[in-house]
C-alpha cells in the first residue's frame, strides 16, 4: 500500500481528520484520537502504525513485516507497526486501519461518539 492508497483509506473512513505531524507522518484521528500512522519507517518503503485488539497485538507481533509500534508498545499500549510487506497483504492492512478507527471510536466519551454520529447501532 502507498501512502496516498493508505490516505484514501483513511480519509473514507467516517469523522476522521488528517495531519502531517511527527517528522513528517501521514497521522490520521478520529474525534481527536490517532488511530493510524503512515511514516516513521527508516527507509523508503512505507510503512504503518495502527491500534491493535489484545489477539491481533499478539498474533501480528509474530509475524514478519509487523512488530510492536515504536513508542506506543514500550509504554504498553497495543499498537502495530506493518513494514516491509508485499503489496499481496494490503486487504489484512485494510481491515486492520478500519478495525483501528472502530477501536478508537469505542474508546471516545459516549457523549462525543454522539456527538459525531459515531457507534450508534
Amino acid at each position: 500500500m502507498t501512502y496516498e492508497e493508505f490516505n484514501q483509506l483513511c480519509r473514507s473512513l467516517p469523522v476522521t481528520s488528517y495531519v502531517i505531524q511527527w517528522g513528517g507522518s501521514h497521522v490520521w484521528k478520529v474525534g481527536g484520537k490517532v488511530f493510524a500512522i503512515g511514516g516513521w519507517e527508516k527507509n523508503d518503503k512505507p510503512a504503518f502504525i495502527f491500534k491493535a485488539s489484545e489477539l491481533n497485538f499478539h498474533f501480528l507481533s509474530d509475524l514478519s513485516g509487523y512488530r510492536p509500534a515504536p513508542y506506543f508498545a514500550s509504554r504498553g499500549m497495543k499498537w502495530i507497526q506493518q513494514y516491509d510487506v508485499p503489496d499481496t497483504e494490503d486487504d489484512g492492512l485494510m481491515y486492520y486501519l478500519k478495525e483501528s478507527h472502530r477501536i478508537v471510536s469505542l474508546g471516545l466519551t459516549k457523549k462525543k461518539q454522539k456527538e459525531l454520529g459515531l457507534n450508534q447501532d
